[in-house]
């Protein structure tokens, strides 16, 4: 009789539940318990003083580069063909023109006859 009635309104699925989700329980947590008191070997390390270098190939329309001799820095900006790299903006803190190639054919990964035929400069005094 009470089997029956424990049949037909589903108690006899619904009365372990719960102690079968607190075994369930304490099984994860003696699990996850132990698992973290082990030492974990890495045989890596990450080194937070390295920094990321992303090249991106990019068409250069044009180079300008503004030179102040009085301030000892040059502003360059470079127009590009790309629709999501319109622009690009540096500050260089030179004046002298051979400098000036050099570094922006490091930056941008040009070599210094493209940059030399693409470089417009702009001298203020």
């Amino acid at each position: 009789m009470i089997k029956d009635s424990l049949q037909t309104s589903g108690a006899e699925f619904w009365l372990p539940l719960p102690f079968v989700a607190i075994a369930f329980w304490f099984g994860t947590n003696t699990l996850m318990a132990q698992e973290l008191r082990q030492p974990q070997l890495t045989e890596t390390r990450l080194q937070a003083d390295t920094q990321l270098k992303a090249t991106v190939s990019i068409n250069i329309l044009l180079i300008n580069a503004t030179v102040n001799r009085q301030q000892g820095v040059t502003q360059v900006e470079v127009q590009t063909t790309e629709p999501i790299l319109k622009r690009l903006e540096l500050e260089l803190p030179m004046t002298d023109a051979n400098q000036i190639e050099a570094a922006i054919a490091q930056e941008l990964q040009l070599s210094l006859q493209d940059v030399r035929q693409l470089v417009r400069y702009e001298i203020v005094e």
